[in-house]
């Protein structure tokens, strides 16, 4: 820090606010402590008395906030997002379009790590739409060491930090078991949960099928939507382990890799989760449990967002939702804003 003449102040960067008094009119930051003098801005400083200033001097290897906060930004944003103004160091970035939030969460640790740097973000697979604030990156001095800056871009990798996988366009086969439903017994209240669930996606329901608990007929619904162009078939109750629920062994039958029967989620602890491959193609199947049609939330509001962005979904990840994965059942629901799968 020096102190300069005013008039030879200009490229330098100011170390501390300049406050502006108007009788009457106005009492405020005139120019914010890290602000670059510009010639214009000469004149307005002498008036409120500033014939000196005090000054960062610009040495080599040092970047002022502004500049450092453009590095963050370079590895912080992927595809379909943009960033703020630069203030004060600080960038945001935010969407634009709909779909599930991918963070590469090693980066981001090795970057916030590093000190004198910081990005804060939203929590990473869930849905995100279009507007939404994703990160805010800030450098916490007010110049900082262009080597520290360089070492950032090599912590965080060739990839950026965040990236958006947008919802695709798809359409769902609902298979609806149980031989209470099949022979008009009650009355189907599960298929108009997951009618409106899937709306929130645009994706509407090409059919449904009512195999009651033939465990063969279940399988051959299952194909048979998958044959007519279904990027995603759900199959509705039938998910426990009595002798008579037969729904998790016809979508093995089906041939589908299974990724997982069972979840450490409540409510939702029944869900089987498998992948179907028709040639170049790979087809989602859901084995819902009867939680899914009164209660509020539940796992199947975690995974459809990513089933609906094509973002694959491993045994690991679903085994890391025990943490988190209790939903409270909250008098006034919040979710996403909420700790539920998080």
């Amino acid at each position: 820090m020096k102190e300069i003449r005013t008039q030879d102040a200009v490229g330098h960067i100011l170390c501390h606010d300049i406050t502006q008094i108007i009788k009457d009119q106005k009492k405020g930051v005139l120019f914010k402590k890290g602000h670059i003098v510009r010639e214009e801005d000469i004149p307005a400083l002498l008036s409120v008395g500033k014939e000196h200033l005090f000054v960062w001097e610009k040495k080599e290897g040092i970047l002022h906030e502004n500049e450092a906060a453009e590095t963050l930004y370079k590895i912080s944003a992927g595809e379909h997002m943009h960033g703020s103004d630069i203030k004060e160091g600080k960038i945001e970035l935010i969407a634009d379009c709909d779909g599930v939030l991918k963070i590469r969460r090693d980066a981001l640790l090795k970057v916030n790590s590093l000190g004198e740097m910081m990005i804060a973000s939203r929590h990473g697979d869930f849905p995100i739409r279009k507007g939404d604030k994703i990160a805010g990156t800030r450098i916490i001095p007010l110049v900082i060491e262009k080597k520290k800056m360089d070492r950032a871009e090599e912590v965080a990798g060739e990839e950026p930090i965040f990236s958006i996988l947008p919802f695709k366009n798809k359409k769902a086969g609902i298979v609806t078991t149980g031989s209470e439903v099949k022979n008009g017994l009650i009355k189907d209240t599960f298929t108009p949960v997951l009618k409106d669930k899937l709306e929130e996606y645009a994706c509407p329901v090409m059919g449904q099928t009512t195999p009651g608990d033939d465990r063969k007929q279940i399988t051959a619904d299952i194909l048979n939507f998958i044959k007519e162009g279904a990027d995603l078939v759900i199959c509705s109750g039938g998910m426990s382990v009595d002798p008579d629920d037969r729904t998790p062994g016809a979508i093995k039958d089906t041939g589908a890799d299974i990724v997982t029967y069972g979840a450490p989620v409540l409510p939702g602890a029944m869900l089987l989760l498998a992948y179907y491959k028709d040639g170049e193609r790979t087809v989602p199947i859901l084995g819902l449990p009867g939680c899914v049609m009164y209660a509020k939330r539940t796992v199947f509001d975690l995974i459809l967002p990513r089933v609906m962005a094509d973002d694959p979904i491993r045994a690991e990840e679903i085994a890391a939702y025990g943490e988190g994965g209790l939903c409270l059942n909250c008098a006034s629901c919040t979710f996403p804003n909420c700790g539920f799968g998080k």
